[in-house]
């Protein structure tokens, strides 16, 4: 599994933080930017290539901040593929995974704390989707509306 990361100005020090910590962990990390903090940067140009790196393969994953998680969230969904969901919490996340098979995270900067951070990213790279019929049959829904 690849880890595809990017950020706006807002999630640019906590990006930093999660490459690291990731990278500690074992995981391939694939820094989409911002690579310098730069606080007229604009979200979707370091939100789309982590999408984009997502969608090419099944098996990645990507991660997201900005401030809000709002932006990010919505940018990454514009990508063909792509189940983006904000969480602020790490029961947030391993409901995401479980029953939405979501690919990319989105973690809102401005709330929310490096240990919160590591453990909701912890949960997301950890937590299977559940294959349940129900959820596999609304995620087929998705996918044909996208075709």
């Amino acid at each position: 599994m690849t880890v595809y990361i990017g950020a706006d100005h807002r999630g640019f020090e906590k990006k930093i933080a999660i490459k690291s910590w990731l990278e500690e962990k074992g995981y391939k990390v694939v820094d989409c930017g911002a690579h310098v903090y730069d606080k007229d940067d604009d979200f979707p140009d370091l939100t789309f290539p982590v999408a984009d790196g997502v969608a090419g393969d099944p098996k990645n994953r990507g991660i997201v901040l900005c401030g809000s998680a709002g932006g990010v969230t919505i940018a990454a969904n514009k990508v063909k593929g792509i189940r983006a969901a904000a969480a602020f919490t790490v029961p947030d996340v391993i409901f995401n995974r479980e029953h939405d098979d979501i690919n990319v995270l989105a973690i809102p900067a401005d709330n929310t704390d490096n240990e919160i951070i590591h453990q909701m990213t912890d949960a997301f790279l950890k937590t299977p989707f559940s294959t349940e019929p129900r959820h596999a049959r609304r995620l087929s829904k998705i996918s044909q509306r996208e075709s």
